[in-house]
């Protein structure tokens, strides 16, 4: 399950890092979140302090800054999900009453996946692949059951997690970053529950459904043979 958190980032940058180059990266990162990849340089350089130039002279173009945004972005996140896994049950808490400080770095997910085109398919593939290494600790700590298709079942709650808040984002009416995460807040104690219902107890009360499918699926008519035919081990 994909974790975002809202609460304090533990983003602990040395000062050296502050740098210019960096600073015109971190208000990219908030220009983009607020208004979109439409965001012009002119706007990005007015709130870094910076001239126009000076970000073309680090980064020479709107798609090669936002590549390092990107990367930023996916480094802040799996910090926050790295973090999240240490204590599932505190960190749920904190999630529902924590200040909204990583507002920006959601919004510029939802903003980096919506815009669509190649960079938003190599975005979800970094965010599949953050997810991959935190889902493969969560099954060896017994946190989270193992699968008969960890691959299937971790894309399926990658793009399920993301597109739940995209349409949310999308039908939302114009907010800014942190109005949106506090919307999402609002709404967070009714769907608690049926999350933590569906990912526990889960949702159909027999398993012949699944049997069904399993036979069809390793089994189906015409039959296969070999290893094509031999269902993956959980």
């Amino acid at each position: 399950m994909l974790v975002v958190r809202t609460a304090t980032s533990p983003d602990e940058r040395s000062a050296s890092d502050l740098t210019a180059r960096a600073r015109i990266r971190d208000v990219a990162i908030e220009c983009f979140a607020e208004d979109g990849f439409d965001a012009s340089f002119r706007m990005i350089a007015g709130r870094a302090g910076v001239s126009p130039g000076l970000i073309t002279h680090h980064f020479g173009s709107k798609a090669a800054l936002r590549i390092e945004c990107d990367a930023e972005v996916l480094r802040r996140y799996h910090a926050l999900k790295t973090e999240a896994l240490a204590g599932p049950s505190g960190y749920l808490l904190e999630h529902l009453t924590g200040p909204d400080v990583a507002s920006t770095i959601l919004v510029y997910m939802l903003r980096a996946i919506h815009a669509g085109g190649r960079p938003a398919q190599s975005f979800l593939e970094s965010l599949v692949e953050h997810a991959r290494v935190i889902m493969a600790e969560s099954v060896a700590s017994g946190l989270a059951r193992p699968s008969r298709d960890e691959e299937a079942r971790l894309r399926y709650l990658t793009y399920q997690t993301m597109g739940a808040m995209l349409v949310q984002f999308l039908t939302a009416p114009d907010p800014t970053p942190d109005e949106f995460v506090a919307s999402l807040r609002a709404g967070q104690a009714d769907m608690i529950l049926p999350i933590l219902e569906l990912y526990t107890e889960g949702l159909l009360t027999g398993r012949e459904m699944l049997d069904d499918y399993l036979r069809y699926r390793w089994e189906p008519p015409g039959g296969r043979t070999g290893a094509e035919s031999q269902p993956q081990t959980a």
